[in-house]
This record gives structure tokens, C-alpha cells and sequence, in this order.
């Protein structure tokens, strides 16, 4: 059944997180009720495992919205079986806030206290709204440094997006991967695994594949 969901989580293109996330909750489920298979369950047990969230757990509302997506996902795309409308769960309670938004000057004063990588990671996340994943996945040949954007692969939903690159960090960029094709240059001659390509003609475009926020 696991390997199931996980072949209809990648048929369907969602995200790897998305899916570590439905088979943690699917696992839980399961346990839950002495695991027993889930085909033998159905809107009784869903809404018994989704209230114990809520009121036993105690949970945060986004938390059992998930769950319930997740066990929504395990029968309808895994087991083919149509719940019906789930009406006597306990709904976990969403907290009013209001949302944090740093000034200007905060935010130079959190970028003031980076360096080095980091302080490349935050830019980026801050400057082109990246997500934190996005910024760990961003490889050499996304970055379009004349026209000061970047091409986010595989973002939310599956799909590519084009995104500003604020001129103030394109020095930044241009030192921090002269200082990548060295490190590329240097691994290739003392011929350590992993690192391919000719020296002569290929770095740059082994390089290219280089994940961007790399450690030197």
C-alpha cells in the first residue's frame, strides 16, 4: 500500500516533502487504529483519528488539515474509495495573528549579522522570494545574470518559474562562483570522485550543475 501512494504521489508530480508528509500521516493512521488496513476503515475511523489530533495531540489547525488531506489522498487516489462528507471532526482551532513583517531596517540588520554562504542564502530568499528549498536546489545554469533573473525548477505545482535577481547581490554572485570554477578546476586535477569533465573544454558545463549556495 505505501509503495502505491508513493508512485500515485510521484504520477501526480507532487512535491517530495508532500509526499514524506502523506506517508508519515497515512503510518500514523494506521497505527492508530491497531493497524488495521485502511480499506477496512472508513469515515468513522478518518473523523475518530482526525479528532484525536485536535483534541488529545493538540495539533495546530494547519497540521490537521493536512492529515486529513493526506488520509483524503490514501482513499481516493490509493484504494480508489469515495469517502463521504466527513462532519463530526473536532476541528483544531486556528489562532488569530496578525502576520510578522520586518521593516527595511530590520531586515538590513539580519542580513548585517551574515556572512559568506549564508549571507548569499538569505539574499536570495529575501531578495527574489525564494523558498528555502528552491534556494538549496538553485543550480549555476539557472542564473541569468545579464537580466538579472533566475529560473526556479520544479517550484510549487510542478512547474518552472522565471523570478528577479536584485542587482545588489550580482557582485556577490559573480565572486562567489569565479571561487565555485576554481574549487571545480582544483578537484578535477587532483581527480576526486564525483567531479567529471574535461578541464580543458567541459568545466563549465560540468559546473553548471553546481548547486549555487555551495560551501567553499
Amino acid at each position: 500500500m505505501f509503495e502505491v501512494a508513493r508512485e500515485k504521489n510521484r504520477t501526480r508530480h507532487l512535491a517530495f516533502r508532500t509526499e514524506q508528509a502523506y506517508l508519515h500521516w497515512i503510518r500514523r493512521y494506521v497505527k492508530f487504529h491497531g493497524r488495521k488496513h485502511p480499506r477496512n476503515m472508513g469515515s468513522a475511523e478518518v473523523e475518530a483519528f482526525l479528532s484525536h489530533l485536535a483534541v488529545e495531540a493538540k495539533v495546530a489547525a494547519s497540521t490537521q488539515n493536512q492529515a486529513l488531506q493526506a488520509l483524503l489522498f490514501l482513499y481516493r487516489q490509493v484504494l480508489d474509495v469515495d469517502l463521504p462528507w466527513l462532519e463530526n471532526v473536532t476541528r483544531a482551532s486556528r489562532p488569530k495573528r496578525l502576520p510578522v513583517v520586518l521593516s527595511n531596517a530590520e531586515v538590513r540588520s539580519v542580513l548585517a549579522q551574515l556572512d559568506g554562504t549564508s549571507w548569499l542564502m538569505a539574499n536570495l530568499l529575501y531578495g527574489s522570494g525564494l523558498r528555502l528549498m528552491e534556494a538549496h536546489r538553485l543550480r549555476v545554469k539557472d542564473l541569468v545574470l545579464d537580466r538579472e533573473e533566475l529560473i526556479v525548477r520544479d517550484a510549487k505545482g510542478g512547474k518552472d518559474r522565471v523570478t528577479v535577481l536584485p542587482a545588489a547581490i550580482i557582485a556577490p554572485i559573480r565572486e562567489h562562483l569565479a571561487k565555485l570554477f576554481d574549487r571545480f578546476r582544483r578537484q578535477r586535477k587532483l581527480r576526486e570522485p564525483g567531479v567529471s569533465g574535461s578541464l580543458a573544454s567541459g568545466a563549465s558545463r560540468c559546473i553548471a550543475g553546481y548547486s549555487v549556495i555551495r560551501r567553499l
